[in-house]
């Protein structure tokens, strides 16, 4: 029944006693309503008398008989609708498990964040990069700053005694990295991946440790954290030159080289996708071919301008599988794709390992979200 404006306004003066009742009637009628075919005959026909009463008492009782009405149908309905203990805490973990199921289906089927693991990309994406300095770190302030804007930690570890690194152990507690580095006579705990410790900072087993000296003094940057669209590779082929991540599972050329298979940090890559099925590639220093012509796109024009960092795409190294000199081409199968990092000089891509199948792709790397500097925003 459609509700006038006047019917609306004079609701607006009755006494609170049947303002509660009405309340009351409203809300009773749409819990049984909501649960009608799990209660027993005898309870739903106790609970509608109940109603039943209740609309009459409020149309021509006083107030004695509406609030007597009132308390008839809270306990009627008590009596069949018992107050689950500790509801307040249950609706707050049903509310928390929703919230996980719809992000997990967000991850699955539409979004996964990401962190570039080594510089293959740079400078278009940067890994985790490593900078040893000889001064302490900054103040709190700039080392919070730089945190939020560059995604930066401080290190600075000074040995306790003189020692030898035995070992560095990686760990992840409960998702952020740090290493066990274990020396002879004592262990540190630092706050980064093992690989950034030796490669940057040169911290492998058997270095000597000086009392008063540091283990560790500097800075690493944690990499970008993109989004991978997982959506749009099942409407629209994936493209040239769309940034995409892949796993590396049933890739032999990887899965057979413990070298490439520790390399990216992980069981995902993420390239530059250089040829698409058929495409026949070609790498003339520093220029790359497909087809015959030079390749067009913008991501590729950008590695081959030899500005801003980009360096162009190499071949000639001994340990490459294809396009390993400039006469050299290779056509790509069918369901096949060829990828190159954008940091040509050392990345390990398609030119060492092989193609990545088509089942193998993830999605297309879309947004850095974090750091803030200097590339946050689309990826191209």
């Amino acid at each position: 029944m459609p509700v006038y404006p006047g019917k609306r306004m004079f609701a607006l003066f009755q006494p609170r006693y049947r303002k509660e009742a009405s309340l009351v009637l409203k809300n009773a009628a749409k819990m049984l309503h909501a649960q009608r075919d799990l209660k027993k005959p005898e309870a739903l026909a106790e609970m509608e008398e109940s109603l039943k009463n209740l609309k009459a008492t409020l149309k021509t009782g006083g107030r004695e008989e509406v609030e007597k009405a009132t308390a008839n149908v809270e306990e009627k309905f008590g009596q069949h609708f018992p107050t689950v203990a500790d509801a307040g805490w249950r609706e707050n973990v049903e509310v928390f498990l929703v919230a996980v199921v719809v992000a997990l289906g967000v991850r699955t089927y539409f979004l996964q964040p990401f962190t570039i693991p080594t510089g293959s990309m740079q400078p278009t994406l940067n890994g985790i990069i490593g900078h040893v300095t000889n001064e302490p770190p900054p103040n709190p302030l700039v080392r919070l700053s730089d945190f939020v804007l560059h995604g930066r930690k401080y290190l600075n570890t000074i040995a306790t005694s003189d020692d030898q690194v035995v070992n560095l152990v990686d760990h992840a507690w409960p998702v952020i990295p740090w290493t066990e580095v274990v020396c002879s006579h004592s262990s540190y705990h630092l706050w980064a991946p093992a690989d950034t410790l030796k490669q940057a900072f040169g911290l492998y087993p058997g270095r000597e440790l000086t009392a008063g000296q540091p283990v560790t003094r500097g800075y690493f940057d944690t990499g970008d954290h993109v989004f991978v669209d997982k959506f749009s590779y099942n409407f629209f082929p994936p493209q040239r030159s769309n940034v995409f991540v892949f796993t590396t599972a049933g890739i032999a050329g990887i899965q057979d080289n413990l070298m490439f298979r520790g390399i990216e940090g992980s069981e995902f890559y993420i390239k530059r996708l250089a040829g698409t099925p058929g495409d026949t590639m070609q790498i003339k220093t520093p220029q790359l071919f497909i087809n015959g012509q030079v390749a067009q796109e913008p991501g590729f024009q950008r590695v081959m301008s030899l500005q801003d960092g980009y360096r162009g795409y190499s071949q000639g190294q001994p340990s490459m599988m294809l396009l390993d000199d400039p006469a050299s081409t290779f056509t790509l199968p069918p369901k096949n794709y060829f990828a190159l990092g954008d940091n040509s000089y050392n990345s390990a891509d398609s030119r060492y390992w092989g193609t990545v199948p088509q089942e193998n792709i993830m999605g297309r790397a879309l947004f850095v979200y974090w750091p803030f500097l200097p590339h946050w925003g689309i990826i191209h």
